[in-house]
């Protein structure tokens, strides 16, 4: 048999408001304040464009998060959106109750309570008194209608970021952009240009840049760079890097040095995250030395550190509080090991997170590093896939790391041993020797994710993995011993 749900009241007064294509103001002049958001969903779903446009001029609230509902790249919904808040700034009634539209794909439970939603995280009730979600920028701004975004420039600018700027950009003397968070890959220098002159850098928290064009861009972006006093995380990332017969070792470190220079003005910098060659040759002395936040993440990718930029990243008090710090691919020499040794002992009451993945270190280095790492009280992850240790030294390891009783995540990489002179996985081998090694942990303490992992197929990129039990890649499992 089946069950009659009749609609609300509440939905019945939604269907009446929205039976015209347009809403007269008298009627959201006299509407209460907790039917405006089920009413707004309503139209934005219905796209009813007229109605939307009154509605973001009428809005009871001081902000609007629309980014959750432009979930797709739909201009058109955008452009009535944007419509409204040019009915809102000619509107001589001041103060405006509308002061932030917020374009980040944040707080959808505003939006989940007024939908009554069963998992929704907060009632209307609490929204109604709270009227605008945790928003705080952090520092003073204009008293001016405030539009926020993050923005992820990839090769072009999309229908919606052209829209956006174009609006804004007739505008600008009654609006203040702020992006939060911004990516660029390989994207037009002129137009960087352009979106800094509307977006000023001083509001970025978050910075993200892959180029391949090293030299130039770096040369082109310090200025704008070293204007982001605010910025908290900065991601560089180098897609490739090529030398002319103008970019010489000495153009490198000249244009590395200029760039670095600019970190001195970066005052709120905790989280660092370099990646490429283009931070080699002896080029992080001038980044260590510009430092003037304590670092909580420091992230190293495919750099080619020399003696002198361990010399300086050990000695550089800007990282003393570092909290998780990630080497990848990174190729140590021999005697690089005891200046690694002396930044783990001054980061050992603070270090969370270690990784030293596919660095190639040996078992001599490794043992450099275990009197430190048995000190490390704090690490709950430890990471160091893609070495080469034998397994008397991986155990020795292990007895250190059997100490730290914080260790939540563990992964090691398969002894030497366990592998056959061709380098292929000797599978009967693999599981023998990570069940003793297992043991040493257990016979300690009891670990909570730990697994034990060889270097990736060279034909189906898995690896055979030891976690209780042995998983091996279906390229090693046809192949055999």
């Amino acid at each position: 048999m089946s069950t009659y749900n009749p609609p609300t009241l509440q939905q019945l007064a939604l269907d009446a408001l929205l039976r015209n294509d347009a809403i007269d103001s008298f009627d959201l002049d006299h509407l209460p304040t907790m039917l405006f958001p089920p009413l707004f969903l309503e139209a934005f779903n219905g796209r009813h464009t007229e109605i939307l446009k009154a509605m973001v001029a009428a809005w009871p609230f001081s902000y609007l998060p629309l980014g959750p509902l432009l979930k797709t790249n739909d201009v058109e919904m955008l452009q009535a959106v944007l419509d409204g808040i040019d009915i809102l700034l000619t509107q001589t009634v001041l103060p405006r109750k509308l002061q932030v539209l917020d374009l980040r794909v944040v707080h959808q439970d505003f939006w989940d309570a007024w939908a009554e939603k069963e998992d929704s995280v907060c009632s209307a009730d609490v929204l109604i008194k709270k009227q605008v979600p945790d928003y705080n920028l952090g520092y003073p701004l204009r008293q001016c209608f405030q539009v926020v975004t993050n923005l992820a420039l990839f090769f072009s600018l999309n229908k919606h970021q052209t829209c956006l700027l174009q609006w804004a950009q007739e505008r600008k003397d009654s609006l203040q952009l702020c992006c939060l968070k911004m990516k660029i890959c390989d994207f037009p220098l002129e137009i960087i240009r352009e979106v800094f002159n509307m977006f000023q850098p001083k509001y970025i928290e978050e910075l993200e840049i892959n180029t391949n064009q090293v030299m130039y861009f770096l040369s082109f972006f310090g200025h704008f760079l070293g204007e982001m006093r605010n910025l908290l995380k900065f991601h560089l990332h180098q897609t490739h890097f090529n030398f002319s017969l103008m970019n010489t070792v000495k153009d490198v470190k000249m244009c590395a040095a200029q760039f670095f220079s600019q970190f001195s003005k970066l005052n709120h910098l905790q989280h660092l995250y370099v990646n490429g060659a283009h931070f080699s040759y002896d080029n992080m002395k001038e980044l260590f030395r510009c430092l003037k936040n304590p670092l909580e993440s420091l992230s190293m990718v495919f750099c080619h550190l020399s003696v002198s930029d361990l010399k300086h990243m050990s000695e550089c008090q800007r990282l003393y509080q570092l909290k998780h710090l990630h080497f990848y691919g990174v190729l140590f020499s021999e005697s690089c090991f005891k200046r690694l040794q002396i930044l783990l002992e001054n980061i050992s009451e603070t270090l969370q997170t270690l990784q030293i993945e596919n660095c190639r270190m040996t078992d001599s280095q490794l043992k450099v590093l275990l009197p430190t790492l048995i000190h490390c009280s704090q690490l709950t992850l430890v990471n160091f896939y893609d070495n080469d240790f034998s397994t008397p030294v991986l155990k020795d390891l292990l007895q250190c790391m059997a100490n730290l009783s914080k260790l939540t995540v563990e992964r090691y990489p398969a002894p030497l041993e366990c592998y056959n002179d061709m380098g292929n996985v000797v599978a009967e081998r693999f599981s023998q020797v990570c069940r003793e090694l297992k043991d040493i942990l257990m016979a300690k303490r009891q670990h909570k994710t730990l697994f034990f992992a060889t270097v990736p197929c060279t034909h189906c990129w898995m690896r055979c993995v030891y976690d209780m039990k042995t998983r091996l890649c279906h390229c090693w499992q046809e192949r055999g011993d």
